[in-house]
């Protein structure tokens, strides 16, 4: 299998364990801006504590972020990197639809690996 293909999948394991161990709750920003919690895990406990930050912009983004949504979002990846790597998988190139082969993955999967980057591992050539 392409070492690629090989790469891309541990990598959503790394993400499952950073949102586990971030306990894989859904978080929130609170609704009263008095609130001294600037964002709270579905349980009601504190996550981030408003001691001057965030600002607005960082408690929306952090809430939206949240190890839930990451969870949802490795699930996703697994999926699609599940189907490419069945052979009969037909990928769509920029100059058309494709046969994926091992040894020449498709724009999906590395765009797929373009979040990580910089993880130890990824190659430039496989840069889309």
């Amino acid at each position: 299998m392409d070492d690629l293909v090989l790469w891309l999948r541990a990598q959503p394991d790394e993400d499952e364990r950073i949102a586990r161990e971030a306990g894989g709750l859904a978080w929130s920003r609170p609704e009263d801006p008095g609130d001294p919690a600037a964002i709270r895990d579905s349980k009601g406990e504190r996550v981030v504590c408003d001691e001057g930050w965030p600002s607005e912009g960082q408690e929306v983004h952090i809430a939206e972020w949240d190890p839930a949504r990451v969870l949802r979002e490795i699930d996703a990846k697994r999926q699609i990197i599940a189907l490419h790597a069945r052979a009969h998988h037909q990928c769509v190139a920029e100059d058309g639809p494709t046969q994926w082969h091992a040894s020449d993955p498709c724009t999906t999967l590395r765009l797929l690996a373009l979040p990580y980057a910089d993880r130890p591992g990824y190659r430039e050539e496989w840069r889309p």
